[in-house]
């Protein structure tokens, strides 16, 4: 091979015979007129592509990883998305944190000052915006008239009503809870009140985009986003009574509407970090304590 090769590089432009035959003879020998430099050209061309080929998927592939390790440019940019992603959860954090001082404000009706420190109840107060970032100037309640003040407490609705006489003032405030009440949605009953295990409600298993309807009277105090509990609405009805409807895929009441016994108030979904699939979490307060929902709705 060695001898054949140096033959060929002798004479680079002078044409060569090139006979090809098998070792029995039988077949007949075939014969081919190759020139030297040609040959040489085409091994070359072969090579340099074989090696573009081989470069492009070196730098077009994660195969380059393998050899030289991430990206710096890829580092830098995963960084600041962590960074950012850090600072949207810190936010969400104090934005979760605001929602259960207020809800819970909602439920008991003042401040504990023995817990919550001057930086909590300072930190509760809306923050200055920019005109940049000005929230509209309309209401984002179309029944904001009803919280104008003096506002009229629930405990007093009994009273006022007979003082007064006036059919108006039963239509304008909310009548008591009657119970045993529907449930808000109709589903596969999946967990129970518990209590001792912080599961202070009722799961009810339905498919996504169910409407959740509520099961009184009332005013939406909260409505909002959570990390456990994702969309989460609550309203607040008379008696002391306060429902909240958990993981909906979207709310369709503001705070401050008025909703009225089976309105619905969002749609189903699977929001929430505590969650393994679509269905609502339903609370029942009165008095800041817990009840049991299985006591007060039919068919649980």
């Amino acid at each position: 091979m060695t001898s054949f090769l140096l033959d060929l590089i002798k004479g680079p432009d002078e044409p060569r015979t090139v006979i090809v035959m098998d070792d029995s003879g039988v077949e007949n020998p075939r014969q081919y007129v190759v020139r030297p430099r040609g040959l040489l050209y085409l091994v070359a061309g072969a090579s340099a592509g074989l090696a573009l080929v081989l470069l492009l998927l070196f730098f077009l592939t994660p195969i380059r990883s393998l050899f030289m390790g991430p990206d710096p440019e890829v580092l830098r940019e995963t960084a600041e998305r962590n960074a950012l992603r850090a600072a949207a959860l810190e936010d969400s954090l104090a934005l979760q944190d605001e929602y259960l001082e207020r809800l819970r404000y909602a439920i008991v009706g003042e401040l504990d000052t023995a817990t919550v420190s001057e930086e909590t109840v300072d930190a509760a107060e809306p923050l200055p915006v920019t005109p940049a970032l000005e929230a509209p100037s309309g209401p984002r309640s179309d029944d904001w008239a009803d919280h104008q003040q003096p506002a009229l407490a629930f405990n007093r609705l009994a009273a006022d009503r007979r003082a007064e006489g006036d059919e108006r003032i039963v239509e304008t405030y909310l009548a008591s809870l009657q119970f045993p009440a529907l449930p808000p949605v109709q589903g596969f009953f999946a967990r129970g009140f518990d209590a001792a295990r912080g599961h202070y409600g009722v799961d009810h298993a339905v498919a996504e985009g169910t409407p959740i309807r509520s099961i009184g009277d009332g005013y939406v105090v909260s409505a909002d986003w959570t990390n456990d509990g994702g969309y989460v609405v609550a309203v607040q009805h008379a008696d002391g009574y306060l429902s909240v409807y958990k993981h909906n895929s979207r709310l369709l009441k503001n705070v401050g509407d008025r909703v009225r016994s089976r309105e619905a108030l969002a749609l189903s979904g699977n929001t929430g970090e505590i969650t393994t699939g679509p269905h609502l979490h339903f609370e029942l307060w009165r008095n800041g304590l817990a009840q049991d929902p299985r006591l007060y709705l039919i068919g649980l």
